[in-house]
């Protein structure tokens, strides 16, 4: 994946963030999903104070392609309003194993990037409430 994409998914991610709903002690995130036709996606974390109901915004934002008829995607970026990279947990790694998300750009808000294989997340901690 060239540097462009990858500049323009996670700055969009970035732009997600901020309409983050955490209002019950949630981490700010955002997401953006690049389906296979090109179509970017973006979405937010949205917190509840029903602890079943706290949607991390890798979640929403396949949530929302998913819903309006993506099925094949390239990639996802996640950035989150913490000190290093945001990980996302087991049910998230699950959820997007489940649409065959290839990649994963993790990033922070100082700029760093990494690309990863969604197979690769598996060893990694959760990095959210």
């Amino acid at each position: 994946m060239n540097y462009d994409i990858i500049d323009t998914i996670v700055r969009t991610a970035i732009d997600a963030m901020r309409n983050a709903y955490v209002e019950h002690g949630s981490i700010a995130a955002g997401a953006c999903l690049l389906a296979s036709d090109g179509t970017l996606y973006s979405g937010c974390a949205i917190d509840s104070v029903v602890p079943e109901y706290k949607l991390p915004a890798e979640v929403v934002v396949t949530v929302k392609a998913v819903s309006e008829g993506k099925r094949e995607f390239d990639a996802i970026s996640v950035v989150a309003d913490i000190d290093g990279t945001y990980m996302p947990d087991d049910l998230s790694h699950k959820f997007l194993l489940e649409f065959n998300i290839p990649e994963i750009i993790l990033a922070d808000l100082k700029g760093n990037t990494k690309v990863m294989k969604l197979e690769e997340l598996a060893p990694y901690k959760a990095r959210r409430k």
